[in-house]
């Protein structure tokens, strides 16, 4: 067998070589075509692997806002009355009830009246006797006009009995005062209410002596309906208010409790106080209030609205929904796709956690109120909750 050339060597390790590299470029060719298939698969999982951002959502409603001044204010009576007694006596009947609702003239208490009916006894009888003396003077009187033009008297004796007539005529008065008077003190040993009102705690028992000079009275009597409310308003919103009552308005107040949650009664503006607290800066406003079931009480703290205007067919949304951002006020939209868009408004007005939208939404569409800080435009969006009234956005059929 001929031995192998050094060239014939040569050439059989370059052909193998050659093979190897076509082999490995074949192989790299099938390695990069599959992975160009995988990649797209990976980012198309990858992009819809994007979670949801949760929110609560509620659809643009229209109707009428109110727009009101808010004060702070304390439930004032329109009288309030300490029943006092008027003469002096032992207190022999109490007739009410503490917290009883009494009318004007029913009877709360008795003073013994034995005394003051003594005294009209004696009264009446001084008076039947002058009367009497009177009677006689005047029958004297009469006899000496007649004596006198018969000049059988001197004129003098006649001047004197007519004196003493206008004597007898003076006591009788004086008389019938007595009576009067003593009529008088009998009345006021009934106690009667002064006012119709809610009747107090009691200050003085049955049983004790009373006088006309007590300073604590027996009872005190408020007067709940009507009631009023007094409150406070700044100084700058005095001409606006005092427009309205130019022409006639009838501004409607509401009183609200301290934690202005629970609105309590419903009233209307009284008057405007006829000048400023240079202190504070403010004016007093008082409302009158029906108060048909005491909702209200005296000196009871209340927040006072005072509804100065109306908004009618308004757009409203609920106030956590406007946010604010370097471009203005906008909110964000739930569109059909369930994706959020960014959408720039006009806020009008923004009362009790509403706010009136002049531009950029229209009635129904679907505005987020909670987790749009973490909202951009585009986001995608899953709705975890709605307000009452509030549209559920449909989807897109593929």
């Amino acid at each position: 067998m001929p031995a192998r050339t050094p060239f014939a060597a040569f050439l059989r390790s370059w052909w193998l070589g050659l093979v190897v590299i076509c082999l490995l470029v074949v192989g790299a060719f099938i390695f990069l075509a599959k992975g160009g298939q995988k990649a797209p698969r990976a980012a198309q999982q990858g992009a819809s692997a994007v979670p949801s951002v949760p929110v609560v959502a509620t659809a643009v409603k229209k109707g009428n806002l109110d727009v009101y001044l808010s004060g702070l204010g304390a439930v004032t009576p329109l009288e309030t009355v300490t029943v006092k007694s008027r003469v002096d006596g032992e207190l022999t009947r109490i007739l009410f009830q503490e917290g009883q609702i009494v009318k004007r003239g029913e009877l709360l208490a008795e003073i013994d009246p034995r005394p003051y009916e003594v005294q009209l006894t004696q009264a009446e009888g001084a008076l039947a006797r002058d009367q009497a003396l009177l009677q006689n003077a005047q029958l004297d009187l009469e006899r000496y006009k007649d004596l006198v033009k018969k000049d059988l008297i001197p004129q003098q004796q006649l001047d004197t009995q007519a004196s003493l007539v206008h004597q007898y005529e003076g006591a009788v008065k004086a008389d019938q005062g007595q009576i009067d008077n003593a009529k008088l003190q009998l009345i006021y040993s009934r106690i009667t209410a002064p006012v119709s009102g809610r009747i107090g705690l009691r200050q003085v028992d049955q049983g004790n002596i009373v006088h006309a000079t007590d300073t604590g009275g027996l009872v005190v009597i408020t007067e709940l309906q009507p009631i009023t409310v007094i409150f406070s308003l700044p100084e700058d919103n005095l001409s606006q208010v005092l427009g309205k009552l130019r022409s006639g308005t009838r501004l409607t107040v509401e009183a609200y409790d301290r934690e202005q949650t629970q609105k309590l009664a419903t009233g209307t503006l009284l008057t405007v106080d006829n000048q400023i607290d240079p202190n504070t800066g403010t004016v007093k406003l008082k409302a009158t209030f029906p108060n048909t079931n005491n909702e209200l009480f005296p000196n009871q703290f209340v927040n006072a609205r005072l509804i100065i205007d109306v908004k009618h067919d308004a757009l409203i949304v609920p106030a956590p929904a406007i946010q604010r951002g370097p471009q203005g006020t906008f909110v964000y939209v739930v569109k059909t796709d369930q994706t959020a868009a960014l959408r720039l408004v006009t806020v009008g007005v923004t009362q009790e956690g509403n706010a009136s939208i002049t531009s950029g939404l229209s009635v129904g569409e679907l505005v987020v109120v909670d987790g749009a800080d973490r909202l951009r435009d585009g986001s995608k969006v899953e709705v975890k909750g709605q307000n009452s009234g509030a549209p559920t956005p449909q989807r897109q059929s593929k």
